[in-house]
């Protein structure tokens, strides 16, 4: 793991403190702080198959109709995660919107710890695990209707209650995107953190900020390290637990 410079902690501080306003874009690197694995990683879910299927196939809008029983045993085992709790970064985060310096977080992550930590300017691109619908009725259910129920989970109208989740081959929400693309345009100092940026169109989104300063926090290059302010090599949770404790 590499160590965090006090140096660029220090900078990191200091752009903040100057801020008006900020938005943090996020993925999976946000979470494993929090128990739940990253995509990409030597040991992320995409490292991973199931009777030679990537995780893409098994989590696409096809694989859900073709082969229900099988994706919602993916789902399951793979993306639900309920005694995760927030970690450092979204408690972070929570702390600069109460301040009124954060004005949106843009997220990639289904796992819904930003909101669980308090936030409540969020934008979720591929959706929630904690919010479910049956794809007849359209009833909405809860993450445990999902994780406690055997097969093909129903309602009780008998349709099929499908995740609140963006699959492969699916478009992200309109109005999700509208709102991510107005905060970042919006904003004069911008976080990238936790995130590959291979992922489109969410990692496109970026090139709307026009902003003063952008800042990469992950453990790998990314392709916004060359139009940074300043990059930081670690992982986000702890470089923002020391800025909340103050440590150099």
């Amino acid at each position: 793991m590499t160590a965090i410079q006090p140096s660029a902690l220090s900078a990191l501080r200091l752009i903040i403190a100057h801020t008006r306003r900020l938005v943090f874009f996020g993925g999976a690197g946000v979470s494993t702080a929090s128990g739940i694995p990253d995509f990409r990683s030597s040991t992320g879910l995409y490292a991973e198959s199931a009777n030679s299927l990537s995780a893409e196939m098994i989590l696409s809008k096809s694989f859900l109709h073709l082969q229900p029983e099988a994706f919602f045993a993916y789902y399951r085992s793979h993306l639900l995660f309920p005694d995760a709790k927030p970690n450092a970064a979204h408690r972070y985060l929570w702390e600069l919107e109460k301040k009124d310096i954060l004005r949106g977080i843009v997220t990639q992550n289904v796992d819904g710890l930003h909101r669980l930590a308090g936030n409540r300017r969020v934008y979720e691109l591929h959706g929630s695990v904690y919010e479910n619908a049956c794809m007849e009725c359209n009833a909405s259910y809860p993450m445990e209707a999902i994780l406690h129920s055997e097969g093909i989970p129903r309602c009780s109208c008998g349709g099929v209650i499908r995740p609140g989740i963006v699959l492969y081959g699916e478009p992200l929400e309109p109005f999700v995107l509208i709102g991510a693309r107005r905060e970042i345009a919006s904003a004069n100092t911008m976080i990238v953190a936790g995130t590959s940026l291979a992922v489109e169109p969410a990692a496109s989104l970026i090139d709307g900020f026009s902003g003063k300063d952008l800042v990469v926090i992950n453990n790998e290059q990314t392709p916004a390290d060359a139009r940074a302010t300043l990059v930081i090599r670690g992982d986000v949770s702890e470089v923002f637990e020391k800025l909340m404790n103050g440590s150099p």
